[in-house]
């Protein structure tokens, strides 16, 4: 099956930026010079940058073009950090439990995260992580193998998606929503759950220079979590 053309645009101007050639702030080619360049339409270029632009990896300037955007790292409300390293920091004891490590046909909804049609393949995991023992997250992870091919054949009880991903797909961008949810009887099950207690739900997709990578939904017990951060405005 022949790669789409905005799909081969999209290789070729970050084949070019990762070799260098294109730096920071550097003007990437216009629609029109892509279209030419690649025999395809206006509108195939167009979804190619934005598709970029989206990532992260571009930003466009109103009357001026588009460029390479800055690498440097931003503040984030809710910070992206290895669950592992949060337990051991506190100096308490991590623990894991992989619950599941499969590949599965993509529903709509996973589907739309991950850019993909539905009923594409895609791998999930389902990973417990305990603190003291405790259940403290429920992490179910659908990954896109077309970018992250060797996923099921990590074993997350040596290191967790976290940390394999930030070395094989360095992250650009992330975008969450944060919301309580009711346990059902296997949450409660999983989590240790008192009756009735509510869960903080986290759904998280991230991205890397060559796409949507990974969405992620992150289950805490209300009782065990919570979501903080620090501003610092300039």
């Amino acid at each position: 099956m022949a790669t789409a053309k905005f799909t081969l645009i999209k290789q070729h101007i970050t084949g070019r930026i990762e070799a260098g050639e294109w730096q920071e702030n550097a003007q990437v080619p216009s629609e029109n010079q892509l279209a030419e360049q690649f025999n395809c339409s206006r509108m195939t270029a167009r979804r190619a940058l934005t598709e970029l632009v989206e990532a992260g990896v571009l930003e466009r300037s109103q009357g001026l073009g588009t460029f390479v955007a800055s690498l440097k790292s931003q503040s984030s409300m809710l910070a992206i950090r290895n669950i592992a390293d949060e337990i051991k920091e506190r100096g308490h004891g991590y623990s894991v439990e992989q619950l599941d490590l499969e590949e599965i046909d993509a529903i709509a909804p996973i589907a739309i995260a991950l850019g993909l049609e539905e009923g594409d393949k895609v791998y999930r995991s389902v990973l417990l992580h305990c603190e003291q023992g405790t259940p403290l997250q429920l992490e179910e992870r659908f990954i896109n193998p077309k970018l992250i091919p060797d996923y099921l054949s990590q074993d997350f009880s040596q290191i967790t998606p976290h940390e394999y991903l930030s070395t094989v797909a360095p992250l650009t961008e992330a975008r969450h929503i944060i919301e309580a949810i009711p346990a059902g009887q296997q949450l409660k099950e999983q989590l240790h759950l008192k009756a009735n207690e509510p869960c903080l739900q986290i759904l998280r997709r991230t991205w890397s220079r060559h796409g949507v990578v990974s969405f992620a939904r992150l289950v805490h017990p209300g009782s065990r979590f919570r979501v903080g951060g620090h501003l610092t405005f300039k």
